[in-house]
């Protein structure tokens, strides 16, 4: 069984090929790719069934990689190995697993024998495991009253983007009122209040839309790995868009 590493730290890279040779004694070889672009490109070329991917890179983010990965081999098994658990990658992770695919998420800061047990439930026996940190993170972030769902989630990426209202509406396909109804509720849950008023002038004192990014900034629920991958893919349906509008000669 060959295992791609793909990690831009040696000192992170060297401790998992050591951990994984000594938990995984199915593992023949290990590979190492030090950015995602690389990874994707190593995957690719060795058919790998198995990964440990960091997050944050430079080239090409862990997600953007994965997501690649995934796209030509929707079996492949990944285990996401991070020193965040912003809800950013959390999210961004769960847009992008295939439906059965074995992956997991565990933090840097686990113990080595918290590691090995991920890499074998994840890379061995095909099961899905997050660390309990991320567990309990997920569980906090799920709660209904301050939860986005994912349709507001997807206004905030376009808003992080500098889209106005009704270029989101296009590309969400959103009535406008459905994405002014949105960004009213993201408000809310971000804590974005209508009080905020300048004493002096009795306008309001913040712009709600900077004021938005900023608390989701804040809350680690955007973060510039994720705005990476949200333009990169806005910057494909707009391709797209374009061709269509292109006339017939």
């Amino acid at each position: 069984m060959k295992v791609l590493i793909v990690e831009d730290d040696q000192f992170h890279a060297s401790y998992l090929q050591d951990t994984l040779a000594e938990a995984l004694p199915e593992v023949t070889e290990t590979l190492h790719a030090v950015d995602g672009l690389a990874g994707t490109t190593e995957a690719r070329a060795g058919r790998i069934e198995a990964v440990v991917m960091d997050l944050q890179m430079d080239q090409q983010n862990g997600i953007e990689a994965a997501r690649t990965i995934w796209s030509e081999r929707p079996d492949t098994r990944i285990l996401f190995w991070s020193n965040y658990s912003d809800e950013a990658y959390l999210r961004g992770i769960s847009q992008i697993v295939p439906e059965d695919s074995a992956y997991g998420y565990v933090l840097k800061t686990a113990t080595r024998e918290r590691l090995k047990l991920a890499l074998r439930a994840v890379l061995i026996e095909g099961q899905i495991m997050v660390d309990r940190e991320i567990h309990r993170f997920q569980r906090r972030i799920t709660l209904p009253r301050n939860a986005l769902d994912d349709s507001e989630y997807a206004v905030l990426l376009d808003l992080a983007l500098g889209l106005q209202d009704r270029s989101i509406a296009e590309r969400r396909g959103m009535s406008l009122r459905t994405v002014q109804n949105r960004l009213l509720s993201l408000y809310e849950k971000l804590g974005v209040l209508d009080d905020d008023v300048d004493d002096t002038t009795g306008g309001t004192v913040f712009n709600k839309r900077v004021r938005a990014l900023n608390r989701a900034i804040a809350m680690r629920i955007l973060n510039a790995e994720l705005l990476e991958t949200s333009q990169r893919d806005f910057d494909r349906w707009r391709a797209r868009r374009t061709v269509r509008r292109v006339p017939a000669r």
